[in-house]
Formats: structure tokens, C-alpha cells, sequence
């Protein structure tokens, strides 16, 4: 009796002791946030080695593209405690570093010995920084990216396509290297008949919505020679924004809308690009680097099929690329950043960032894409270092949103509406980013 009284009550105890752990780890659950996407498949994977490490659980927070910036500002202007951890867009650090959103992480890096040193330079000004080239720390560069194109090889490597088009235009057929030859080869395939079914030239964007229309014609006009403010006397714009070889670069953007891109594709960012290429309907396709990965496993586009490009030159030879990713910041609002700035030190691991990378995230630490074998890790390996190494961003600014507005506005009036002409949406654009910097003192 005595005995088994004693077992049942080591059993009682036992069941207690593993309850109370079980609710213990449920209250110190993590949730992240982040746009509903394949790396963030990718990150729920890799996050389960975290909670075998630490007994720390994860929950995560995904928000479709469209409605991410809406979501999840909103979530931190009201001081929500939705996100313990939260995977920003770029654009958002000067605003959430301004108004308290994020936690500065300097002396925890320091603490832990996170240096940013150790990642690749293009993604601590853009993920991490505020105010920019300053070393203050508000987010560990989380997810690399970038806009590059992806094109089919297998169409480009057709002998009676080849010739043709050297016959046409005097080289040969292969991805551009300027965007001159971008648009020859966009105006070669414009509702060629290929395998029997009709395609057409590119995908480009050109969504009004979100941020669209202004992260391709951005890709493009960098190259051009645009510039967001003199470099000597910053917020001023005038003759930088509008300047004649920006009013060029916009030009061609809307030529290379109306000449080669597929029907209805007036509204068209990162979910629709990836539609028109999978589904066989363009040679070339312009779009953020993470969509690499999904594609390259496609059965119809991908593997021997599939090809890919840095964003190519401007006519004086400049080449740059709009910027993506983003860092991971911990919540200023949220009970748990202990347990949150664990889950940072936890994914700034060397092991842990080359397993991001094989899960397909895109790591910004340099121990993984400066490794030797990293080119030849993937397809598009050399593209995304190519890339990376050309990036410019958007204002990150902490009045982003009304910035991006006008510009969304201006760009699509323009391109897709046919609304004046290119230096009028230029002009009007000094002018609405004008009166923004005014309302906010800057100028």
C-alpha cells in the first residue's frame, strides 16, 4: 500500500512538474512576424532547431504581401504585443527606429559578439542602420534580396532563334547586358510563336496597390542616373529626382511596358511575374530574388529550362538594382524580449545561417555567401552576389509611406495610364516629396 501510494504520488508530482514546464514554455512562446511567403515556409522550418535548443516555442504571424506594411505598421503605431520578433521591410527602419518600435540592439551585440562587420556591408545600411551609414543597430540582417530577372534558356538556346535574331540585331541572343538589348530581346519574343503557343517579351511591375510599380521603375531609373537627393545638401531634390537621364530611364520603362509585356498586365508585382513565367507566357521576367528558389524546382520552367540575370546596365554604363529583404528586430512593446533577443543571438549562428540558406532564405552573412563553395551552391548563387553588390533603396525615411504614395501614383499615372509625360510625373513627384520633407521639418 505504502509503496504504491508513493508511486502514485511520484506520478502525480511528475505529471505536475511536466504541466507547469508545459505551461512555463507556452508562456514564453515567440511569435514572429512576416509576409505570407516561401521563406517564410523556409524560416518555420528552421526555427524548429531553436525550440530543441532552447524549449522555446514559435508562433508566427504571416500577412499576405498586399497587406503586410498595413498590418503589421498599424500593429506597432498602436504599441501592440501581436510580434515578440518582427521581420520588417527595409524601408521601415528609419520609422520604427524614430519612434520606438524596435529594441537598439548595440549593446547586445556587443554583449554577444555580433559584429556586423560579419555581414555582407549593402545589407546592414539597408536592414539594419538608422540614421543610415551610423553605427546604430535596430534589426540583424535577416533576408537577403534583391530585384534580378530570370529568363528562359531554353527558348534563348534555340538554334532558329539564334540566328534570327543575330541576323536582326549583330550578337547573340543570351541575357542583356545593357537595357537596351533588354528591350531587343522583349521586342524579339512580343507575341512570337514559341512551341506552338504565342508569348510575349517580359514581366515587369507595374501593381498600383502596395509598392509595386515603384520598386521596378526604381531598377530601372538607378541606372538611368536617377538620384533621390543631391549628395552635398540632403532632402534636396530638385534636378536629382527630375533630372534629364532620370526622365529617360522612366521613358524606357514605359516603352518596355507598352511594347512587351503580356495582356493585362496593367497591375502586376511578384505573385503575378512569377504566373506569367511559370505559365510559359514570357521570356523574361523581372523579380525579387526569393522567388528564385521555387522557380528553379519547377517542373514546366525550372531546372535546365530556367536562367538567370543581374539587373543590367544604363546607357553610361551604370548598373545598380533595387534593394529587398529585411532585417529581424525585436519588438520594444513585446514581455518576451529576453527570450526574442535569444532567438536573434540564436540565428546569427554561422550553422544556423548556411542551413537558412539550403532551406532557401538568403543569408546576409558573409562566413556563408563569401564561402568558395557558395557560387556553386545554386543556379542563381553568383546572380544573388552579383546582385547584391549593385543594391540602391527606396527612402527609408520615417514618413516612407506618404514617400511611397506619391511615387506609386506619379509612376503608375504615367506608365501604365499614359497620363503626360515622364518629366511631368517627375516634376510632380519633386513636388509631393517637397511638401512631405516640410511637413516633417526637414526642409
Amino acid at each position: 500500500m505504502k509503496s504504491s501510494l508513493k508511486l502514485a504520488l511520484g506520478l502525480t508530482s511528475a505529471i505536475a512538474a511536466s504541466t507547469a514546464a508545459s505551461n512555463a514554455a507556452h508562456a514564453e512562446d515567440l511569435t514572429l512576424c512576416w509576409a505570407a511567403w516561401d521563406p517564410a515556409n523556409a524560416l518555420v522550418e528552421l526555427s524548429k532547431d531553436f525550440t530543441k535548443e532552447t524549449g522555446i516555442g514559435m508562433k508566427f504571424e504571416f500577412v499576405p504581401w498586399t497587406n503586410y506594411a498595413d498590418r503589421f505598421l498599424n500593429e506597432l503605431n498602436s504599441h501592440g504585443k501581436l510580434c515578440d520578433l518582427i521581420i520588417g521591410d527595409s524601408q521601415w527602419i528609419g520609422g520604427a527606429a524614430e519612434n520606438g518600435h524596435y529594441v537598439k540592439l548595440n549593446d547586445f551585440f556587443d554583449k554577444e559578439k555580433i559584429s556586423m562587420d560579419d555581414f555582407v556591408p549593402a545589407t546592414v545600411v539597408g536592414y539594419s542602420e538608422w540614421p543610415k551609414n551610423t553605427p546604430n543597430y535596430w534589426a540583424l540582417p535577416a533576408m537577403g534580396d534583391v530585384v534580378g530577372w530570370t529568363y528562359r534558356k531554353d527558348w534563348f538556346s534555340k538554334p532558329e532563334l539564334q540566328k534570327e535574331f543575330k541576323e536582326k540585331y549583330g550578337w547573340d541572343l543570351g541575357p542583356p547586358a545593357t537595357f537596351d538589348q533588354l528591350k531587343q530581346i522583349a521586342e524579339f519574343f512580343q507575341k512570337r510563336q514559341v512551341d506552338g503557343k504565342t508569348v510575349y517579351g517580359a514581366s515587369i511591375y507595374t501593381e498600383r496597390g502596395s509598392e509595386g510599380i515603384t520598386m521596378g521603375a526604381m531598377d530601372v531609373l538607378y541606372s538611368y542616373g536617377f538620384q533621390y537627393e543631391n549628395p552635398k545638401k540632403p532632402y534636396e531634390m530638385e534636378g536629382f529626382v527630375n533630372s534629364p537621364d532620370a526622365v529617360k530611364g522612366l521613358e524606357f520603362y514605359k516603352a518596355l511596358y507598352d511594347c512587351c509585356t503580356p495582356p493585362g498586365a496593367s497591375n502586376s508585382y511578384m505573385g503575378e511575374g512569377v504566373d506569367a513565367f511559370k505559365s510559359g507566357q514570357v521570356a523574361m521576367h523581372m523579380n525579387f530574388a526569393f522567388t528564385w528558389p521555387g522557380l528553379q524546382k519547377d517542373e514546366n520552367v525550372g531546372g535546365d529550362k530556367i536562367g538567370y540575370f543581374v539587373n543590367p546596365k544604363g546607357p553610361g554604363g551604370a548598373q545598380f538594382a533595387q534593394l529587398g529583404g529585411q532585417g529581424i528586430s525585436v519588438v520594444s512593446y513585446s514581455d518576451k524580449q529576453e527570450s526574442a533577443l535569444k532567438y536573434i543571438k540564436w540565428f546569427a549562428n554561422k550553422d544556423v545561417q548556411a542551413k537558412w540558406w539550403s532551406l532557401g532564405g538568403y543569408s546576409c552573412l558573409n562566413a556563408v555567401v563569401k564561402d568558395p563553395k557558395f557560387p556553386a551552391s545554386q543556379p542563381y548563387a553568383q546572380t544573388f552576389l552579383d546582385s547584391m553588390a549593385i543594391v540602391k533603396d527606396f527612402w527609408a525615411e520615417p514618413s516612407y509611406a506618404p514617400l511611397l504614395q506619391a511615387s506609386q501614383k506619379r509612376f503608375h499615372d504615367y506608365v501604365v495610364a499614359g497620363q503626360g509625360s515622364a518629366k511631368d510625373a517627375l516634376d510632380g513627384l519633386v513636388k509631393d516629396w517637397t511638401q512631405v520633407f516640410q511637413d516633417d521639418g526637414k526642409m
